[in-house]
């Protein structure tokens, strides 16, 4: 049950008003979790979520004093103690505003081969209709949105016909950041490190700007009256994150700028994969900031139950108040 005291959540049926919505689709019962701000709605659209990495592989740092420490919160929904893995979602962030129907980051996308990364390759799961049943089918959707251009976040901008990638959601604008185009379009070019982005950026990206869909931003910048993007760079070199406003309520949609949960109690922990190693440290802090000032209700991109949750400023630091 998530509590309903840190978010408002909408109920598709049943007693009480926080719990998850729930629906089925052809394969197995699966939760659907729609969190309200202001007027805007936002829904979970899941790709996978499990443990994957193991957890000292990612950071090194941690030891037995911070399990001790932690151990209450990791698992199980951040931890698989049997294995030693973390656990990791995928996720998209389905946002409906001002009449408005966005798609925030698309996943890594099925049939898409993913060399060391076992628990996301030649995936074969039922997003499209995951997205139908929260309310939207592609040609529904306005805008997608992608907070950084990594393989795990643009899988679903396309699909593949007639042995051609085209635009999956053929009506919507796709907002991509100028740096990471040019980032990923020089790897992309070089014969010793492309493709780039497990060949995600040819299939995924490249298609998007030759259909003349695409608005390249650069730098801070609003869409509309209730969503402003701001920079946060590091773990790419165009690393964006989105603020939402709507009836003097907050979110922020965060992408990468953390993985999991320890990174809130340890900012300096990274990621391994980054462009700027310095730089996605001066940008977790910064976005840490803003999220406790503000009281945003934070979507990130990777974290698993409950998925999304608040940012606490502490004498040392920082707390996540992210209850399951």
């Amino acid at each position: 049950m998530i509590s309903g005291d840190y978010l408002d959540a909408l109920w598709l049926g049943g007693e009480y008003p926080w719990q998850s919505c729930r629906w089925l689709d052809s394969r197995a019962k699966r939760e659907i979790l729609v969190f309200k701000v202001g007027d805007a709605t936002i829904t979970r659209i899941e790709e996978t979520y499990g443990a994957c990495y193991p957890l000292l592989q990612i950071f090194p740092e941690f030891n037995g004093a911070h399990m001790a420490e932690h151990r209450g919160w990791l698992a199980p929904h951040h931890y698989d103690a049997a294995s030693g893995l973390i656990k990791l979602s995928v996720h998209s962030w389905l946002l409906k505003a001002g009449g408005k129907t966005i798609l925030i980051d698309s996943c890594c996308g099925n049939n898409k081969i993913k060399p060391g990364r076992p628990w996301w390759n030649l995936l074969n799961v039922n997003y499209l209709e995951r997205l139908a049943a929260a309310g939207a089918r592609p040609e529904d959707i306005d805008l997608v949105m992608c907070t950084h251009l990594h393989h795990d976040h643009v899988g679903w901008n396309t699909q593949q016909k007639d042995g051609k990638w085209v635009p999956t959601f053929p009506n919507a604008r796709y907002v991509f950041n100028k740096p990471d185009i040019d980032y990923f379009s020089k790897i992309d070019a070089d014969p010793k490190e492309g493709p780039a982005e497990l060949g995600t950026f040819r299939e995924c990206v490249v298609p998007i700007l030759e259909y003349g869909k695409a608005d390249v931003i650069e730098g801070a910048h609003r869409i509309n009256d209730f969503i402003e993007i701001d920079t946060a760079p590091g773990h790419s070199p165009g690393h964006v994150f989105f603020k939402l406003e709507c009836k003097g309520q907050r979110a922020a949609f965060i992408g990468d700028v953390w993985h999991h949960l320890l990174q809130v109690y340890y900012p300096d922990w990274n990621f391994p994969k980054n462009s700027d190693a310095a730089q996605a440290k001066v940008s977790r802090r910064k976005v840490l900031d803003y999220c406790a000032s503000s009281g945003a209700l934070v979507m990130p991109g990777h974290v698993g139950l409950p998925f999304a949750g608040r940012i606490e400023k502490t004498a040392d630091g920082y707390r996540p108040d992210f209850k399951a």
